[in-house]
């Protein structure tokens, strides 16, 4: 296999129109639209579930056992929990995140009759009139609220101007690249992941690369809560790759220059064979990498093993600092990644034996280091 020319411009460019696009968990119609636009430009067929996760085809010389990579496009937000009387909006968490990083958000509240904006505030944010007392508002998501930008004094106005309960709403994500570099945006998690997917993907159509399986993109539109691959993987899958993001901060092993392979997250160890065939790739191709190990993470591959199917699993992740709140990842980190992606899509299956669900013999059984 030869080292993959990936279209960095066709990577940044997609992440940017794909951070553009609102996506909390539950308000995904619109990405999915976008993602399946991008398949048929390329010429990639696909699948969707009645909800739209999807699962793009790529053919290759036998279909059994098959292979998937998977990156989800849904990502944090909010949600109104009820109308105030002092005119502004009590608000929940759409998956798990700080109202640290909320306050001061501008957003995008999605309404029955259309969008509206405003901005997530602490409940006493001026220090004109609270003085230090906004320095001792305890953080949490009861001590924060929606300011709307609409003529509204109490609840009553509110319903008035077309506010409800159960409202989406959306976080901007303040997307910047820096001297085509680094680049810094709420949503990285996972829009990343997918752009450097896609960017994969179009490499492989464009080369007309020779895979030796059926290789199956996934996109999952619940990951942030939990259900992500439960509902969009077949039985025809044996291994599958999830793409996210690391953490790189102080006392973890993440890189932002290269890959990161990760060896175990807070739902136990990944699949050895799969994780040390991607950990060679990156070793024989020469691919910056470091392996990790995150004790507060889920992806989405313990819900596709909790769903009850039988696969290998692996998780490699571009370099994100401050995940779940102001990210920053670097464009070697998405390239070096999509590289991976694209030499795992090409490279045998990780066991032969895999084609068979069921087996009576030990022959062709995997084996470890031994004692």
């Amino acid at each position: 296999m030869k080292t993959p020319k990936i279209d960095t411009e066709f990577l940044l460019s997609t992440l940017k129109e794909m951070i553009s696009i609102p996506s909390p968990t539950g308000y995904t119609d619109q990405i999915v639209r976008y993602t399946c636009r991008s398949l048929e430009k390329m010429g990639i067929g696909f699948e969707m579930t009645r909800r739209g996760a999807i699962r793009a085809n790529l053919k290759g010389r036998q279909a059994n056992p098959g292979r998937a990579i998977v990156a989800h496009l849904d990502t944090l937000g909010a949600m109104t929990k009820s109308l105030k009387d002092n005119g502004r909006l009590q608000i929940v968490p759409i998956g798990t995140w700080s109202s640290r990083f909320a306050e001061g958000a501008r957003v995008t509240i999605f309404c029955d009759d259309g969008v509206k904006r405003g901005s997530i505030l602490p409940l006493k944010s001026s220090g004109h009139t609270y003085n230090k007392e906004i320095d001792t508002l305890p953080i949490s998501w009861d001590t924060v609220e929606v300011r709307v930008d609409s003529p509204v004094f109490n609840k009553a106005t509110l319903q008035s101007a077309g506010y409800k309960i159960g409202d989406f709403i959306a976080i901007d994500p303040v997307f910047e690249i820096i001297d085509d570099k680094y680049i810094s945006s709420r949503h990285l998690d996972n829009k990343a992941g997918v752009a450097t997917l896609l960017a994969a993907a179009k490499y492989l159509s464009d080369s007309k690369a020779d895979l030796p399986l059926d290789c199956h993109l996934l996109f999952t539109i619940s990951e942030e809560v939990g259900s992500g691959a439960s509902a969009v993987l077949h039985g025809d899958v044996s291994e599958m790759v999830s793409i996210d993001n690391s953490t790189v901060a102080p006392g973890q092993n993440s890189t932002e220059a290269g890959v990161t392979v990760c060896m175990k997250d807070s739902t136990g160890p990944f699949d050895y064979h799969l994780t040390h065939k991607l950990l060679g790739l990156c070793e024989s191709n020469g691919i910056q990498h470091e392996r990790d190990v995150f004790r507060w993470y889920r992806c989405d591959a313990a819900s596709a093993i909790e769903a009850g199917n039988d696969i290998r699993t692996a998780l490699v992740c571009f370099g994100c600092d401050s995940s779940h709140g102001y990210e920053r990842t670097h464009i070697e980190s998405l390239e070096a990644l999509a590289k991976l992606v694209a030499l795992y899509c090409q490279s045998e299956p990780t066991a032969s034996r895999d084609k068979d669900e069921l087996s009576t013999t030990l022959k062709g059984f995997t084996t470890q280091t031994e004692i």
